[in-house]
């Protein structure tokens, strides 16, 4: 039973995928494209056999530290000023219509100014990667302290407990959850925008080998990028959804 389960939950997760390739195969057979402009599922592999050979480990290694980079300083800033947002009624209102102001820029509406006042170098792909993951963050943080169920606080208070330590011990565990969700949140809206992060004069990064292949019309080229972005952001999800269940291990989840 237990190996038909297994069995079952593998056919579950490789249907999708099966059926996204077979798709691809049907949409560039199907005569609505031109077929030079939609390269099949296997020319794609083999050109990223071609290129794992030689860019594609740099360009990843590249993307991956910058996302990276970009999205822990963004959380670290993200989680304590989500805290005071969602703690302090009073400030929420004061600074909610300014995040929200800023969160509905598109980072690509940024890049000028970024190089204005970083210049071309790593620091300016940071920047637009912190600034994607802190706008994230902090929406997921503050709406997450903002839910905690006010009894907790009640309870707590009743039962002789000062303000710091109702912060420590039923505050900070209580959102441990939306912390990891944040993280999550930040991790994927930073990984959208790092193709906009390398466009500042980058000449390693996934995001740059796409722009590079574009100037070529290399569709197959652009495809293993895109492939290898969305790849690598499902992996470190996933982690973090492991991550997750571990942390979480107490916290009541319907699946």
């Amino acid at each position: 039973m237990a190996k038909d389960s297994k069995v079952r939950h593998g056919a579950l997760i490789a249907a999708p995928w099966v059926a996204l390739v077979v798709l691809w195969y049907g949409i560039r057979e199907s005569g609505l494209f031109n077929p030079a402009l939609v390269p099949a599922p296997h020319a794609v592999f083999a050109k990223f056999g071609e290129l794992i050979q030689g860019r594609l480990p740099n360009d990843m290694l590249m993307s991956t530290r910058r996302v990276v980079t970009g999205v822990l300083l963004g959380i670290t800033v993200a989680v304590p000023v989500g805290f005071c947002l969602g703690w302090y009624k009073g400030l929420r209102t004061f600074v909610d219509p300014v995040i929200n102001f800023f969160r509905a820029l598109p980072p690509i509406a940024l890049i000028p100014l970024v190089i204005v006042y970083f210049g071309i170098g790593e620091t300016a792909k940071t920047v637009i990667l912190f600034y994607a993951s802190f706008f994230a963050g902090v929406i997921v943080m503050y709406e997450g302290i903002a839910q905690v169920n006010p009894i907790y606080v009640k309870v707590s208070r009743t039962l002789g407990a000062t303000d710091m330590e109702i912060f420590a011990r039923v505050i900070v565990p209580l959102t441990v959850p939306h912390i990891l969700t944040a993280v999550r949140v930040a991790l994927g809206v930073a990984w959208a925008t790092l193709v906009a992060a390398e466009l500042i004069a980058a000449q390693q990064g996934l995001g740059a080998m796409i722009q590079d292949a574009s100037a070529f019309f290399q569709l197959d080229t652009i495809y293993v990028g895109i492939i290898c972005i969305g790849s690598i952001a499902l992996l470190m999800d996933m982690l973090l959804r492991l991550a997750t269940r571990k942390l979480v291990a107490w916290q009541e989840r319907i699946a």
